[in-house]
């Protein structure tokens, strides 16, 4: 699986995302996504949402996927530090 195809799917899940996603190897991934949706949620809540937006691709097509999952205020926050 490409990496645009899996940002694609947390795109479609999550709209107003920004979303980065990359991958040496195709089957091990790295994702940050900045997502309003996440605002009060925990960082579990927050990784769940990003998994039930890949579906059955976990664990299959994507073996690994390592997540950076902020809301817009707090990827501002990082920027500026």
């Amino acid at each position: 699986m490409q990496p645009s195809e899996v940002a694609d799917l947390i795109r479609t899940a999550l709209p107003g995302a920004e979303v980065h996603v990359q991958s040496a190897d195709n089957v091990h991934f790295a994702a940050r996504v900045v997502a309003p949706a996440f605002a009060g949620k925990r960082g579990i809540a927050r990784h769940q949402m990003v998994y039930a937006a890949l579906g059955d691709r976990m664990g299959g097509e994507i073996h690994a996927l390592s997540i950076d999952a902020l809301t817009p205020d707090e990827a501002a926050a990082r920027a500026s530090d």
